[in-house]
């Protein structure tokens, strides 16, 4: 059995699936989980080598590929390999009890982040004007909101419907932008090149188990998985699992990052910092690497 180290933000309901199923095993992969306290410490473990790979929000690889002044200050041979799915409920909530928002306060990962691109994007939409707080991870952040560290945030990934489920409103969501991905496979070239055998079974394995799941096989083994990895009852575990099988904000099955959903995430930066990108400019970067990807 072959390890790879995978650096996660939430927990993945997809990664336990394959496991469960044997999938992992049978490509003969033992993957393990590593939680990123931020975007920032899941990059430096990247770019470090203490990660062979890492599920993060694709304006992460931006961020690292492209933009010089990232949070690391420093540009690595980043490569999105796999889009992996359409931002699994990502939306904007308030704290629980709170009416009034105006300069509230709102909790991202760090603020020139691809999260917090879409948390801006949302209040300025809304017209609400905000003060901002670095607070970590989705998780994290879904604890702030509910304990008084801030006063709005964006979670998705099964963290909204825990937060709905304390209090937390819902004000809006990334459907409300456009076509997204809320998260991708990523690697650097020189994982890529000591693991590309692990790595192309890894996604092979990621997006059967994804459409498995869209299609409803095993619904029985899905529900348990998602129960016990996010620790959900069952109304929980239903209503995110509803999540994982939409269209709109649901698993990408084929891992291809589409045109449109490209320019929402670049758009996004653009908008919200000094940046000037393009799709053409970053794919000719080599920001989107479908070596991997299967052909049929």
């Amino acid at each position: 059995m072959r390890e790879l180290r995978l650096g996660t933000v939430s927990p993945s309901a997809l990664v336990e699936v394959a496991a469960r199923t044997g999938a992992l095993a049978d490509a003969g992969l033992h993957v393990v989980e590593v939680p990123a306290s931020s975007s920032r410490q899941q990059f430096a473990a990247l770019l470090d080598g203490e990660l062979d790979a890492v599920v993060t929000n694709p304006d992460n690889v931006v961020a690292y590929r492209c933009v010089a002044d990232n949070p690391l200050g420093r540009l690595g041979d980043v490569r999105i390999l796999a889009a992996l799915d359409r931002g699994l409920g990502l939306s904007l909530f308030a704290a629980p009890g709170v009416t009034d928002l105006q300069d509230g306060t709102l909790g991202v990962d760090v603020p020139g982040s691809g999260f917090a691109f879409v948390a801006y994007e949302l209040l300025q939409r809304l017209g609400i004007r905000y003060g901002v707080t670095a607070l970590g991870s989705t998780p994290r952040r879904a604890t702030a909101l509910l304990t008084g560290g801030c006063t709005m945030t964006v979670l998705n990934a099964g963290n909204e419907l825990r937060a709905e489920h304390r209090g937390a409103r819902r004000l809006a969501s990334v459907t409300d932008i456009g076509p997204y991905i809320g998260a991708v496979l990523a690697a650097t070239g020189d994982s890529l090149r000591r693991n590309a055998f692990d790595l192309r079974s890894l996604v092979g394995v990621l997006l059967r188990t994804a459409r498995d799941i869209v299609t409803g096989r095993r619904p029985e083994l899905l529900l348990a998985a998602v129960q016990d990895r996010l620790a959900f009852d069952e109304y929980l575990a239903r209503r995110h699992i509803a999540v994982l099988t939409s269209d709109g904000t649901g698993l990408t099955p084929y891992g291809r990052f589409r045109d449109a959903e490209l320019r929402t995430v670049l758009e996004l930066r653009n908008r919200h910092t000094k940046a000037e990108l393009d799709a053409r400019t970053v794919l000719a970067h080599g920001l989107i690497d479908t070596s991997l990807l299967p052909t049929h």
